[in-house]
């Protein structure tokens, strides 16, 4: 039996060529993929941000619908008159301010002042917001229902999730008893 000793292996130029890093393509492939991946990630942030913001509308077009309404129920007797009737794309008459010029004395001028403070709420809160107000008296006189429409534009964030729904706008509608 022979016993023989080998001396440690020297690196020489072969072994170091071959036992190199990683190779340029290689690092070109794992950065394509990292930039897809942030890609991806930045589309779901876009999508989110336009989803909270539609959701932002959405909440603040049903708070004045039941903002109106609260105003109808303070003032039962315009509202059941029909004092509080109007129709999107129509303004009512400014009327008197109940504030500025002294106490309004009468129904009819509440609910013109509230329809007016709601009007403008509408305008100055959603993109392009605007409403309608209809009551109707079933035929036996005993019951009353509202329907309060709020609508707005949400164009940025139906583009996103539905692109046939563009131009249509967005609408919240609730219906009450009086």
């Amino acid at each position: 039996m022979s016993v023989s000793f080998r001396t440690p292996l020297r690196p020489t130029r072969r072994h170091v060529r071959d036992a190199g890093g990683f190779t340029l393509i290689e690092v070109l492939v794992a950065v394509v993929v990292l930039a897809i991946g942030l890609l991806g990630v930045g589309k779901m942030v876009l999508f989110a941000a336009r989803a909270n913001g539609s959701a932002y509308m959405r909440s603040e077009a049903t708070q004045q619908a039941y903002a109106i309404l609260d105003y109808m129920h303070a003032n039962r007797a315009a509202a059941l008159a029909g004092a509080y009737n109007v129709a999107i794309g129509v303004n009512p008459p400014a009327g008197q301010d109940c504030f500025a010029a002294g106490p309004c004395t009468t129904q009819a001028a509440i609910a013109g002042y509230d329809l007016a403070q709601w009007k403008a709420q509408m305008a100055a809160i959603l993109p392009a917001g605007d409403g309608s107000v209809t009551t109707a008296t079933d035929a036996a006189n005993t019951q009353t229902l509202v329907t309060v429409t709020v609508q707005w534009d949400d164009n940025g964030a139906v583009g996103t999730f539905n692109p046939a729904g563009v131009g249509a706008p967005s609408s919240v509608v609730l219906e009450s008893q009086l």
